[in-house]
């Protein structure tokens, strides 16, 4: 298998593949036949960068077209993608780089200054020499013949104990991504189809373009922060038809804007955390579109979904995608038989073997769900102390380790706290060292964690508290913060 060859050449090369907004507000529309040659001709830049078959190519640029080739690039050629949040620090950097040992970062020329010493990069300039048709090329690296557990993609997904988890993904997971795309997401030949997460997360690896593609649809890239006011305008003027957002965003076009109707726009589709019912019945009622919600994780890419002509049941997360096994444990768990998944990974990088399954290869999520008569999924919430935050998913780790870097704080522990717009929002307890507790230097503390690590990790919320809760062997007892949020005892 090759996405080249399986997926992009199947199409004619003048047929519309990528309509993409840039950040200075130019549109330019790609075929498919300019993203094989140009995808190609990057292949033969990273050969002679030294990079080959299994090794990790890592991004850091925005929703823009470089990153679209750059992905293709290292699949046709058979090395491992690993895309990355613009927004991770030289922390976060260092720990991805230590993780995978990147052969090359092709990345915003802003941002490549913060990666460790000795990776090599090329900036936007660099890639735009390489794709100059004036200039000397080097050859393109031909797409070769590879085997479904052949590595393809690294995402990496937050823990609650320690930093990011790289999990590995292989060339399966490509063409895997046909399920989801017919059974949730929707699209067809006719359709534009804009999922607006950034590069780094696992929504977009799958369906920013590679789900579109698989339906025979056209897909979209904005390279712009989120913009409520901006956002439904956007649709209205391309002729968006499938909107692919977290339910933040939706929240927040909700609360922050006139919501109307959408004439060009049939389906609307959300994932990365609970929906909720309120959002979804505003939509209903102003565009007269049910928002499909749906679930998956990194892990296992999408696992349910309302599918293309059901009638969505506002916070439900739909039933299980055909051909998917999925079980409640006792307590609640959502567990997933792994053989049965298209999309599983094979393993996290920072441990030995593949994934930890129980007997029978069912994969614990960690997610809590119950399910209604119909047999549609409804999200309770997780089982261990990880933060959902307008789609992001945090390790309490990763704050507290940023926090705890301030001179001033002892000790800090990180928890969720409920959010109208965003689901929750971080919340941490710190313990002094030094200083006096007060508003002052809270807001210090904030932009310290910001500056240590990404910003949607940092907290918004700071309480100074004497002594953290712990456990006899000296664990921070979360589960204890959590109900003093509450009001529990």
């Amino acid at each position: 298998m090759n996405v080249v060859t399986d997926l992009l050449e199947r199409f004619p090369a003048a047929r519309p593949a990528l309509l993409e907004l840039t950040a200075e507000g130019e549109r330019r529309v790609w075929h498919f036949g300019e993203l094989i040659a140009q995808s190609a001709g990057l292949s033969g830049a990273f050969a002679a960068r030294g990079v080959g078959r299994g090794d990790v190519v890592m991004t850091l640029c925005a929703s823009r077209l470089e990153w679209v080739l750059a992905m293709l690039a290292c699949w046709r050629m058979g090395a491992v993608a690993m895309p990355c949040s613009t927004q991770l620090r030289a922390g976060d950097l260092a720990a991805r780089c230590a993780a995978t040992n990147p052969s090359l970062c092709v990345g915003e020329a802003d941002l490549l200054g913060a990666l460790p010493a000795g990776v090599e990069a090329m900036d936007m300039a660099d890639v735009e020499r390489v794709l100059d048709e004036d200039l000397d090329q080097e050859t393109p690296v031909e797409a070769i013949d590879l085997d479904a557990s052949d590595p393809a993609l690294v995402i990496f997904t937050s823990g609650t104990t320690g930093a990011a988890r790289p999990a590995l993904h292989g060339q399966g997971y490509i063409p895997g991504q046909s399920l989801q795309a017919e059974h949730w997401l929707g699209a067809g030949p006719d359709d534009l189809v804009w999922c607006t997460a950034a590069p780094g997360w696992s929504k977009s690896s799958r369906n920013v373009f590679l789900a579109p593609w698989l339906r025979g649809a056209a897909a979209m890239v904005h390279d712009a922060r989120f913009d409520a006011s901006e956002r439904l305008e956007i649709c209205r003027r391309e002729g968006v038809s499938v909107l692919c957002q977290a339910p933040t965003e939706y929240r927040m076009l909700a609360k922050r804007t006139e919501v109307g109707p959408l004439p060009e726009m049939r389906r609307m589709v959300a994932a990365g955390e609970a929906l909720g019912t309120e959002v979804g019945a505003h939509f209903r009622e102003r565009t007269g579109l049910a928002i499909a919600d749906g679930y998956g994780q990194t892990e296992t890419g999408q696992i349910t979904g309302w599918r293309p002509g059901e009638d969505p049941v506002a916070g439900s997360m739909g039933t299980p995608l055909p051909g998917i096994e999925t079980r409640i444990a006792e307590d609640g768990e959502l567990q997933v038989l792994a053989s049965s998944v298209p999309t599983f990974f094979l393993g996290y990088l920072d441990e030995d073997g593949g994934p930890r399954l129980l007997d029978g290869g069912w994969w614990a999520t960690g997610d809590y769900v119950s399910a209604r008569e119909d047999g549609a999924l409804v999200y309770e919430g997780r089982s261990d102390d990880v933060i959902s935050s307008s789609g992001y998913r945090i390790g309490p780790a990763e704050v507290e380790s940023a926090l705890g870097s301030h001179p001033a704080v002892a000790e800090a522990a990180a928890i969720g706290v409920t959010d109208p717009e965003r689901g929750q929002i971080v919340k941490a307890y710190v313990v002094l060292r030094e200083g006096a507790p007060g508003e002052e230097l809270a807001r210090a503390l904030i932009t310290h964690a910001r500056a240590e690590s990404a910003p949607y990790k940092a907290p918004r919320r700071i309480e100074f508290i004497d002594e953290l809760p712990k456990t006899a062997t000296g664990k921070v007892r979360r589960v204890a913060l959590r109900e003093r949020e509450s009001g529990g005892d």
